[in-house]
């Protein structure tokens, strides 16, 4: 008589028990650890690629000019502050002359100085050369001796050598008081050319030295950009490929530029080319030298080759290759890859042929066994199809 219980509750506790278990097995093979594995594919498809580099540099300018005193001394007055656009010639400010005025001053009266003894010289030039031949007639006719013609002979040659040597004096005097009056000229900060004042160094008042700089003039129109480009990715880069240029405080607009030139010396410390780049036509207002660029240089196209996304490419037991979906079969395929473009397409030169298919993204980690499972994309999770 207790029998029948006994199977009503293991039946009722089965009806429980099986359910669940069911449930549990299902839950495990759909969303556990043994669940498939969702995953995204792609096809490798055959085009030609146009590559591109990208790299940031900073806006500089080609032609930038220091300005400083010759010779040390304090400065006077500054004409122009920084944002100031000068012309060439243009006195930017002068430095204290300081004794240089009455250094010239001195120069000039010891040039009249000069001048006055030199016109003594040949006054008695002239004297001792009409005695001479005064001299030199009477003897002539032998109404002198010949030892008092020679003596106006020799005083000739005084003469002629008091006049030399007044002329020497003289020509001293000028260069020296020119030496003055160009140093004189040298204490004017004169812009060699026209361009734009970026920095001043030091105030009216500051003491400089020869050849410290006051102020700095750059041309605008020689504004260029450095940058730095993967020494990887850098196969064909030469002068004169186009180039858009985005700069950091105009994000959003491309400004179209070109390769001046690519610098003989490479960083060797962070493995990078360097190139300069100048802008097609200059923006308006001008940036800022230092400021941030974001630089794309488009590199010549290339023959169509087969191409994959680039996210598809994985390491796995220290190979690069690409896992294949071949006839319900997940396999690893090494591969061996060419150039890449910006877009997250690179070329395939072995290991896969036009129309295979890859995994580009996959939720996690996959192996040989692993089963997957199809989806137009990991974030809707929409299942495309089941293995």
């Amino acid at each position: 008589m207790k029998k029948f219980p006994l199977q009503g509750r293991t039946l009722a506790l089965l009806a429980v028990v099986v359910p669940l278990l069911a449930l549990f097995v299902y839950v495990v093979l759909r969303s556990g650890p043994l669940a498939p594995v969702a995953v995204t594919l792609a096809q490798v498809e055959r085009k030609a690629l146009a590559p591109a580099l990208f790299g940031v540099g900073t806006i500089g300018a080609r032609t930038t000019t220091r300005i400083g005193p010759t010779v040390a001394g304090r400065i006077q007055r500054l004409d122009v502050d920084v944002g100031d656009s000068v012309q060439a010639g243009q006195v930017l400010g002068e430095m204290d002359a300081v004794d240089l005025q009455d250094r010239l001053q001195a120069q000039e009266a010891a040039l009249q100085r000069v001048q006055a003894s030199l016109r003594e010289a040949q006054a008695r030039q002239a004297h001792a050369q009409a005695q001479a031949t005064r001299y030199a007639q009477l003897l002539a006719v032998r109404s002198t001796s010949e030892e008092l013609a020679a003596a106006k002979q020799q005083e000739l040659q005084v003469a002629d050598a008091a006049v030399a040597a007044a002329q020497a004096e003289a020509v001293r005097v000028r260069a020296e008081r020119a030496a003055i009056g160009t140093q004189q000229r040298h204490l004017r900060l004169v812009a060699p050319a026209a361009g734009l004042v970026t920095l001043r160094f030091a105030d009216p008042g500051t003491t400089v030295v020869a050849g410290q700089a006051v102020v700095e003039v750059v041309d605008p129109a020689s504004l260029w950009i450095n940058v730095r480009l993967d020494q990887i990715n850098a196969h064909g880069l030469k002068a004169g490929l186009p180039a858009q240029v985005v700069l950091r405080s105009r994000a959003g607009q491309a400004l179209a530029g070109r390769v001046l030139r690519v610098e003989p010396l490479a960083d060797a410390v962070t493995e990078e080319a360097l190139a300069k780049v100048v802008f097609e036509a200059l923006p308006s207002p001008l940036p800022p030298l230092g400021e941030l660029a974001e630089v794309t240089i488009a590199l010549p196209a290339l023959a169509a080759q087969p191409v994959l996304p680039n996210a598809a490419v994985q390491r796995v037991g220290g190979q690069t290759g690409v896992w294949r979906w071949t006839d319900g079969q997940l396999q690893f395929a090494p591969v061996q890859l060419g150039s890449a473009d910006l877009d997250g397409h690179v070329q395939v030169l072995q290991g896969l042929d036009e129309g295979d298919q890859v995994v580009v993204y996959s939720e996690k980690p996959l192996s040989a066994r692993s089963r997957i499972r199809v989806v137009e994309s990991l974030a809707k999770g929409a299942s495309k199809g089941a293995p």
